[in-house]
């Protein structure tokens, strides 16, 4: 399972709004590639493609699809936004990671 806390929700739907997507077909892809400073980097975007074997998790009106392989490195994690004066952006709370670099977008399993 992914969660979006409302936070992330809102940022979502800002995006989804100042590109003038369809909400009603438009998805998050969450997912992983390898790289980044600890092995894995996290991945998100915006699509309207959707493949049989992905896992879809609603989160009010999000909806978001990851494939299976992903699925293996992000189940049970969290994905918030931050608005901080230090910068601002998606963060995310993954139970799977061993560890994660400083900025919070790779992490090692």
């Amino acid at each position: 399972m992914i969660i979006l806390t409302d936070s992330a929700a809102r940022e979502i739907e800002s995006i989804i709004n100042q590109q003038e997507l369809d909400r009603e077909t438009v998805r998050l892809r969450v997912g992983v590639k390898g790289g980044g400073c600890s092995g894995f980097s996290y991945v998100l975007d915006l699509t309207e493609n959707q493949k049989e074997t992905d896992e879809i998790f609603n989160n009010g009106a999000i909806s978001v699809i990851v494939d299976p392989k992903s699925l293996l490195y992000l189940n049970g994690t969290t994905i918030d936004f931050k608005d901080e004066v230090m910068g601002r952006g998606f963060v995310f709370q993954n139970p799977n990671a061993n560890t994660s670099c400083g900025c919070g977008s790779s992490f090692a399993v």
